[in-house]
């Protein structure tokens, strides 16, 4: 069955129809992190959305080439063109080597991904691997008169630009505006304009990471690496461009003006940004200090938390929302996702339980119901939040045939395994989470079940004082048991 995926473009605001510059092929590349520290919850939210995307276009038949970069140069405080590099002031306040301090958190942050299930992109280009295509771009942009030489640095020349393009497409700025908001400085220094962003930065003495440059020796613009790196892997012109919201301005804006003032067009056709993860209603972010990593979510070690939560609890609470609303963090939510992400669990678990009849009161056109109603949504801009709400509602369908209020055949079942197998795990992406090890669970389960057959024998026996002690202990200790005509069915209640 063929797929019509819609997406929204934040460049023509409006949601369109996926069409693929090479069919049955797509190019998508997304803005990674910048690693001078742990990834926190903010850095989670794109990682998860575009895996889901990831995974929903493989699914549906593409072959895609996922580039995600790693920032290990260029990117200074403030996102600004003055200050220090993010990372080289992390590496002189550690008193170690700038890639010590890359390499560390780029090891973190894949530590983190794999917990959360997020697939690793195809390539995961580093900006200083690349310094010399960034080199390129910068002269191929002078070459094309939308750039100056001062002092050594190299600046996009914004309204040269503007006069011939429109900068400010992707924000729906227009250049009156972004002066008069730019942040006034005692003059604007090497700059024609306030406006003007770095391509190339002359370093200062005390500049560790440098590389040599027709102009000076220095590093490239945070914005270059990401254009230089999409047009490198992808082509000229590829399919989808994805970040954070935070990302619209000014750095989605500036690769979309480095690109046309080098080549002569736009370089992507459909730009995705998931919105941000707020506390208190403000953005969660390391500038503003407010932010809790993945790695004391996952131990619970934060002041702010009041227990641990689980990678999959995390991925489970950022797909209940939307991609493009704002999630706000608070512990009652996440609570609240521990509690639907183990329903869903157990409904999925329970698929396992139910013995097939020769007819059945589901009908098999309940499943396909169900499956067109899943990619329905799916192909509504990744609609994972109705998704879920899909699969809730056949958790409670599964849980009336457990519970022998309702039968179902071989094949409805075999069918209905196979919808939460694509859409919870596949597409999803979420699984299964074992705490101690399959083999210590499974062992678990297994003494759990000789307890409650030891219940039967005590029932069948009329000895109800051991079966009914039997359930009492199991019930304090978070166990909830149903007798059924065939024997039994248990769960443990967090």
């Amino acid at each position: 069955m063929e797929q019509k995926l819609f997406i929204y473009n934040t460049l023509s605001r409006k949601k369109e129809e996926f069409k693929p510059v090479t069919p049955g092929r797509v190019g998508m590349y997304v803005c990674g992190p910048t690693v001078y520290g742990d990834a926190h919850l903010g850095h989670a939210r794109p990682a998860i959305t575009f895996d889901l995307l990831f995974r929903y276009l493989q699914h549906i038949g593409y072959k895609v080439r996922y580039v995600r970069n790693i920032t290990d140069v260029g990117h200074l405080e403030h996102d600004a063109d003055e200050g220090e590099d993010k990372i080289a002031k992390k590496a002189r306040l550690e008193e170690l080597e700038p890639m010590e301090v890359a390499q560390y958190y780029t090891n973190r942050f894949h530590a983190a991904m794999e917990a959360l299930n997020v697939l690793p992109p195809s390539i995961e280009p580093h900006a200083t691997g690349h310094i010399i295509e960034q080199i390129e771009l910068v002269k191929e942009i002078l070459d094309n008169g939308y750039a100056y030489v001062s002092e050594g640095s190299v600046y996009f020349d914004v309204e040269k630009y503007n006069k011939a393009h429109h900068y400010g497409k992707l924000s729906g700025r227009n250049l009156e505006d972004v002066i008069n908001n730019s942040r006034a400085l005692d003059g604007v220094g090497e700059k024609h304009n306030q406006v003007d962003f770095a391509l190339w930065k002359c370093a200062q003495p005390q500049h560790i990471m440098r590389w040599p440059s027709p102009w000076s020796n220095g590093f490239p613009g945070w914005h270059c690496e990401c254009t230089a790196m999409g047009r490198k892997y992808l082509g000229d012109h590829f399919d989808i461009h994805g970040g954070g919201m935070d990302l619209i301005f000014p750095h989605h804006e500036c690769e979309i003006a480095q690109a046309v003032a080098s080549q002569g067009s736009d370089m992507v056709n459909y730009w995705m940004h998931n919105n941000m993860i707020t506390i208190n209603g403000q953005k969660m972010g390391k500038s503003l200090g407010n932010f809790i990593t993945l790695a004391q979510f996952f131990s619970g070690e934060h002041e702010s938390l009041t227990q641990a939560y689980s990678p999959m609890t995390i991925r489970f609470f950022i797909l209940q929302a939307h991609y493009r609303s704002t999630v706000d963090f608070s512990n009652e939510a996440l609570q609240a996702s521990e509690k639907g992400l183990a329903r869903l669990m157990e409904g999925i678990a329970n698929l396992k339980r139910i013995t097939p009849t020769a007819g059945g009161s589901v009908e098999m056109a309940y499943v396909d119901e169900l499956r067109r109603k899943c990619y329905e949504a799916m192909n509504d801009d990744l609609n994972s939040p109705i998704v879920i709400s899909h699969l809730f509602d056949a958790c409670r369908v599964i849980n009336t045939v457990v519970d022998q209020k309702a039968t179902m055949a071989g094949d409805v079942l075999a069918a209905l395994t196979e919808v939460f197998h694509t859409f919870a795990f596949d597409i999803l992406g979420l699984k299964e989470e074992t705490g101690g090890g399959s083999g210590r669970e499974e062992a678990f389960g297994k003494v759990v079940d000789m307890l409650l057959e030891q219940r039967m024998i005590a029932k069948a026996n009329k000895d109800w004082a051991t079966s009914d002690k039997i359930r009492d202990n199991l019930a304090a200790l978070g166990f909830e048991v149903k007798d059924t005509k065939d024997g039994f069915t248990w769960k443990l209640n967090k």
